[in-house]
């Protein structure tokens, strides 16, 4: 896509009356949105980001950017990292689907590899994991109640919920044996630690749900993909995060160490080192947290399988979801060696 897919000009009218924004700019497509549409909107001096749903929707509740954008606008004033709003419309004529305006943030995504000036100096890629840290923190910190986040979430036994929700997630494609998924599940449920304090929850933390400075030292410069966020247990989010650290050997990390561009080995943190900053932040217990570590790998492995699923009905021909049923049979033995206390490898 190297134009944009929808009327200008009518775009430019809802712009005028929604903003007060004149109908001098320019549209150019974005990539890097994940599952929704991205668009870089050029006025003058100034750039936005538009944040389009996909204009196929894929079920009711996936891509709500209407409730992401009213996250975001409870976010808005505080200590957490989030990007300045402009406008949010619900009107699907406008551009073929709902969408929401941020102010265009200059900074860096971390993916396969680091920045060239983090590599360049690595003894500064600590200040990456202590960032992502810190700022988990603040948005743990969120008070929530009496904001409209507490009116799109319902934390009522949040824990409870987990294990069927997603087990009933897998059945609606579940079409191989996956070893250790239901062993796991049943741990998981006899196991389950009681319900803690409730927070705001990001719902899909990660070092590529960031903007990192472009210069250093390293800064997290605001959180992005807000589409999951609810209240819940603080604790998921940290698990999640650290599933995808840079660790050697990890497959799904996120530049791992032995990697071009990847996270230099001296300096990549542990996974250990980071969950001790946060407790230390927090003051919260991580007594259980084998169980949230088991739980993130798990709840992976059935979000990939979805994909391989696709990919083995013919639904899909992303060579990425064929290596999908390879990455889920590792996670599940992820999972169950943390279920089992095994020690992981």
């Amino acid at each position: 896509m190297s134009e944009p897919d929808f009327d200008l000009h009518r775009f430019g009218e809802w712009l005028q009356t929604a903003t007060g924004r004149g109908a001098d700019f320019a549209v150019a497509p974005l990539r890097g949105g994940g599952s929704c549409d991205m668009f870089v909107l050029t006025q003058g001096d100034e750039r936005f980001v538009i944040r389009r749903a996909p204009l196929v929707a894929v079920s009711d509740t996936a891509h709500n950017v209407i409730r992401e954008y009213q996250v975001i606008e409870a976010l808005t004033g505080s200590s957490v990292r989030v990007p300045s709003l402009l406008a949010c419309c619900d009107d699907a004529q406008v551009l073929g689907a709902p969408f929401y305006i941020m102010r265009f943030v200059e900074g860096e995504v971390i993916r396969r590899s680091l920045p060239a000036q983090y590599c360049a100096s690595p003894g500064a890629q600590p200040a990456i994991g202590e960032e992502l840290v810190d700022a988990l923190v603040e948005l743990h910190a969120f008070e929530w109640r009496d904001t409209a986040i507490e009116q799109l979430a319902r934390p009522e036994q949040f824990l409870e919920r987990q294990v069927a929700r997603w087990m009933s997630q897998l059945a609606g494609y579940r079409s191989r044996d996956l070893p250790g998924v239901d062993d796991v599940a049943r741990w998981l449920d006899d196991n389950r630690p009681a319900q803690g304090e409730l927070t705001v929850m990001h719902g899909d933390y990660k070092i590529d749900n960031a903007l990192y400075s472009t210069e250093l030292p390293p800064r997290i410069l605001t959180l992005v993909d807000f589409e999951m966020t609810t209240v819940g247990d603080p604790l998921i989010d940290l698990a999640w995060a650290m599933i995808f650290w840079p660790e050697e050997g990890n497959l799904i990390a996120i530049a791992p160490p032995g990697t071009e561009g990847g996270m230099h080995a001296q300096y990549c943190q542990s996974p250990a080192a980071l969950v001790a900053r946060y407790a230390e932040r927090t003051g919260r217990s991580l007594a259980a947290f084998q169980w949230y570590q088991a739980f993130a790998a798990w709840k992976l492995g059935i979000v990939l399988e979805a994909s391989y699923a696709r990919f083995l009905s013919g639904e899909s021909k992303n060579p990425n979801h064929e290596f999908f049923g390879f990455l889920v049979d590792q996670l599940m033995q992820r999972a169950s060696r943390f279920a089992f206390a095994q020690a992981p490898s």
